[in-house]
C-alpha cells in the first residue's frame, strides 16, 4: 500500500534482473550466445572434442607420408649401420660374421689412421670455414651495395659455385699437374705439390675456399638485407665510423645468419669428400674421416669397421650440429640470453 492508495505488486529483482537487455558486443556475439544459450554445455564440449580428435587424425594422415619416407630413407640406415658396427662384418670373409659389441669402436679410436683424418678433417673445416666467411662476408657486401649491374656482380659471383664440384676439382688437379698446368707452370721445375703433405692440404683448402665461398656470400646477403637502413643512417648521424656501423649495428643484427652460414659450411666441409677424393685420393697423408671410411666401408669390404667410423661421423656432425644449434637459439631474435622464447 502506498501513500496515494494505490496497491503495488512487490518487486521481483530475478525478473528484473532478467529484463534488463545484456550488452551485447555485435551481430556475432549475440548469435553465439543465443547458441551457447540452447547448446548444453557438456554437448559442447563433447563436440569441440570430437572436432579436435578430427583435426588430430588429419594431421596424422598428412604426416605419415612424410614420416614413412623418413624412417626408411634415414632411420633404417643408421639403425643398419649401429648394427654392422657391433658386429664383425667383413665380405671378404662372410663365414666369420659374428657379434663383438664395441671391439670396433675400440679398434678404430686406437688407430692412428682415424686420428690423423681426424686432425686432417678439422684443419680443413677451421681454416676454410675461417676464410670463407671473412670473403664471403666481403662479397655479399660488395653484391649488396653495388649500384650498377648487379644482377652481372651476382652472377659472376655465383658460378664456382655453380660448377659440379667432382668438375671443379679436376680442373684444379690438371692446373696443378707438373708440364701442363697453368698454375704447375709457376713454380719451379718438377715440383708437383699434389705429391707432398703441406701442399696438398693447402690445394684441397684452396679448391673449397674456392669453390664455396659464393654460397656463403649468398646467405650472409639474405642477412644484410634485414638490417634496416634507418639503424645505419641513426648511427652516422651519431658520429660513428664506417667500422663502427659494420661492428656494432650490422654484425649484432646478422648474427643469426652468420651462425646459419657457418653451420651449413661447417657440416659440408667435415664431410669433405669430392675434393680430396680427385685430388689426392687420401695419398700423402691427405686422408679425411669421410675417404677413410670410403676405404674400409667400400675398398676393403669391411663392412664393421667401415660402419663404426660412419656412426663415430655421425656423432661428430651431430655434436657440433648441436653447438652451433645452441649458438644460434641465442642469437635468434626475440630470444633472452638463455635461448629461450
Amino acid at each position: 500500500m502506498t501513500d496515494d492508495g494505490e496497491t503495488r505488486q512487490p518487486r521481483d529483482e530475478t525478473r528484473a534482473e532478467a529484463d534488463i537487455p545484456a550488452p551485447a558486443a555485435g551481430p556475432v556475439a549475440a548469435a553465439t550466445g543465443a547458441a551457447t544459450a540452447t547448446v548444453p554445455n557438456g554437448a559442447r564440449r563433447a563436440a569441440l572434442s570430437e572436432g579436435r580428435r578430427s583435426e588430430r587424425r588429419l594431421g596424422w594422415l598428412l604426416c605419415l607420408p612424410a614420416a614413412v619416407i623418413m624412417v626408411v630413407v634415414t632411420i633404417y640406415p643408421i639403425v643398419y649401420a649401429i648394427l654392422l658396427s657391433l658386429q664383425r662384418a667383413d665380405l671378404r670373409f662372410p663365414n666369420d660374421n659374428k657379434w663383438v659389441g664395441l671391439t670396433n669402436y675400440v679398434t678404430v679410436l686406437t688407430n692412428s689412421f682415424w686420428w690423423h683424418a681426424f686432425a686432417i678433417t678439422m684443419i680443413v673445416t677451421v681454416i676454410s670455414v675461417a676464410v670463407e666467411l671473412v670473403l664471403g662476408m666481403a662479397l655479399a657486401m660488395v653484391m649488396h651495395r653495388t649500384l650498377l649491374g648487379r644482377g652481372v656482380v651476382r652472377t659472376l659471383a655465383l658460378i664456382p659455385y655453380g660448377i659440379v664440384t667432382v668438375v671443379a676439382a679436376y680442373g684444379w688437379r690438371y692446373a696443378w699437374t707438373p708440364g701442363y698446368g697453368y698454375l704447375a707452370n709457376v713454380l719451379s721445375d718438377n715440383s708437383a705439390p699434389l705429391t707432398q703433405q703441406a701442399p696438398a692440404v693447402g690445394i684441397i683448402i684452396l679448391a673449397e675456399i674456392w669453390k664455396t665461398t659464393p654460397f656463403m656470400a649468398l646467405l650472409l646477403l639474405a642477412g644484410l638485407a634485414i638490417v634496416p637502413d634507418d639503424l645505419q643512417r641513426a648511427a652516422s648521424m651519431d658520429g660513428a665510423s664506417t667500422w663502427q656501423r659494420f661492428t656494432q649495428v650490422t654484425l649484432p643484427l646478422m648474427k643469426p645468419a652468420i651462425l646459419v652460414a657457418l653451420l651449413f659450411r661447417t657440416l659440408d666441409a667435415v664431410r669433405i669428400y669430392d675434393n680430396i677424393y680427385v685430388l689426392t685420393n687420401g695419398a700423402q697423408g691427405t686422408s679425411s674421416l669421410s675417404i677413410l671410411t670410403y676405404h674400409n666401408l667400400i675398398g676393403g669390404l669391411n663392412l664393421g669397421i667401415g660402419s663404426t667410423m660412419s656412426i663415430l661421423m655421425f656423432i661428430t656432425v651431430a655434436i657440433i650440429a648441436f653447438i652451433f644449434i645452441k649458438g644460434f637459439g641465442t642469437a635468434a631474435p626475440g630470444s633472452d640470453n638463455a635461448g629461450r622464447r
